[in-house]
């Protein structure tokens, strides 16, 4: 089934008065969202440009707004952008390159002083977004093409990145996992794409592949700050109107696998210099992910289980049992997929996992505790508060909705948290299953685990 799940904690009760959201169709496949609120000095303003996942263009993707950020055709380099950001009172524009489920989301974000602590910024909203507007689509290009030097030292720099991923153990053996549990769905691609993809980039495929994403792809604008939504709808409309002719029509999708392919885990054991092991283990989440998925629960479960120092996994493997340097789960919420990540002695490997798994079933057999019900709960909400906190956390939380088919009332989410039971929570984790277990181990490691 093709799917996508999500849920954003946007708002609780108390703060409900604190902004005000309207979302209006600019272009076609075009839509602005604005999220009016004077709490904040700073204004925020994200462009997203949203496409599927594709192995064979991950990296081109990944490459475009670097490249796009070097230099625009009224502002050709990097000094004179920064330039035109210093008379804009210090303002910002940053690339953006994401993954939300199998959707790769690119562009910009920007941030901007709030116009009414400076009185001589009556057209600061403006002047921002058209500069924004400008490095994205009016690059700088020589005979049709974006810059062959700009294109080359930003393959350089990628490719740097893509290869540095090794160096930070604990997340390349997530990646790792994902690359092996998903080898066959478009999840395992990473946000960066391959070093294959990206060596053969030149200024040609690069400007093509520029002018397909800008065609076809979903582009969702979002806008955190006091002005009125009508003027920021103004100004996106006069900066971004060539967008006004792009061929958009089917929003891209996550494709959801409720369940492991395989009876048994998939083990898979690799062996690098390193003398802390790494053990992944990936969960398909079953039924909590079918057509109606109880977020509020979801959030819950993997709260209790293993995100946090008073879940199941902190507490008992890492603390009481000392099995792991460190325990914790990560729930993606969009593709269905629940991992826990560990570091551990080599020797330790089996009985941690032993212990991973059993700390599971204590959960599905509702060996919940009124404390860890109530450290979830409040875990939980202050999570929301904090991201609701900062113009950017307001932006991502209602980003993150924007690829979401699932219905939620933002203003009820902490009351759902709050009413959640035990009973909820033993059902969302009642058919969550084990998929594949992979093992980062040393090179003098006898591999005896496989």
């Amino acid at each position: 089934m093709k799917r996508i799940v999500s849920v954003i904690p946007v708002s609780i009760q108390e703060m409900k008065a604190l902004h005000t959201v309207h979302t209006v169709n600019v272009f076609p496949g075009v839509e602005l969202t604005c999220i009016q609120t004077d709490k904040f000095k700073t204004d925020s303003l994200s462009i997203n440009l949203i496409s599927g996942l594709s192995r064979d263009t991950a990296a081109h993707s990944a490459l475009l707004p670097r490249v796009l950020r070097r230099g625009s055709k009224y502002l050709p380099d990097m000094e004179q952008i920064s330039g035109a950001l210093d008379n804009l009172y210090g303002a910002r524009v940053e690339p953006i390159i994401r993954k939300k489920g199998e959707l790769h989301c690119i562009g910009f974000h920007v941030d901007f002083p709030d116009g009414r602590f400076i009185s001589e910024s009556q057209y600061l909203l403006e002047e921002t977004v058209s500069l924004a507007g400008g490095i994205l689509l009016s690059p700088d290009m020589r005979d049709g093409l974006l810059r062959q030097d700009y294109v080359d030292s930003e393959k350089k720099n990628l490719i740097d990145d893509i290869r540095s991923i090794i160096n930070d153990k604990r997340s390349y053996a997530v990646d790792r996992l994902l690359e092996e549990m998903c080898s066959e769905e478009a999840y395992s691609i990473h946000r960066l794409g391959r070093i294959e993809e990206a060596q053969t980039i030149d200024t040609h495929s690069l400007t093509q592949h520029y002018h397909q994403r800008l065609s076809d792809s979903k582009i969702e604008i979002y806008y955190c700050g006091a002005n009125d939504p009508s003027r920021v709808k103004a100004a996106i409309e006069s900066a971004f109107s060539d967008l006004s002719k792009q061929s958009f029509t089917v929003s891209p999708q996550t494709d959801i696998i409720l369940y492991p392919p395989n009876d048994a885990p998939k083990r898979v054991s690799e062996a690098l210099d390193v003398t802390q092991g790494k053990l992944v283990v990936g969960f398909r989440l079953g039924k909590a992910m079918s057509d109606n998925p109880d977020y509020p629960a979801m959030m819950l479960f993997n709260a209790i289980y293993g995100s946090g120092v008073t879940s199941k996994l902190f507490v008992n493997v890492r603390e009481k049992l000392a099995l792991c340097y460190y325990a914790s789960s990560m729930l993606d919420k969009h593709k269905g997929i629940m991992l826990v990540s560990s570091g551990v002695e080599f020797a330790n490997f089996e009985i941690a996992l032993e212990e991973i798994l059993t700390q599971l079933d204590h959960v599905k057999n509702g060996k919940i505790s009124e404390e860890e019900m109530r450290s979830a709960k409040s875990g939980a909400i202050t999570s929301i508060r904090s991201s609701m906190d900062r113009p950017s956390g307001l932006l991502e939380l209602y980003f993150d909705g924007s690829v979401s088919a699932m219905q939620y009332d933002p203003d009820k989410l902490c009351e759902k948290i709050e009413a959640v039971t035990i009973s909820q929570i033993i059902d969302t984790a009642s058919e969550i299953s084990t998929d594949t277990i992979y093992f980062l181990t040393g090179e003098e490691d006898d591999g005896s685990r496989n």
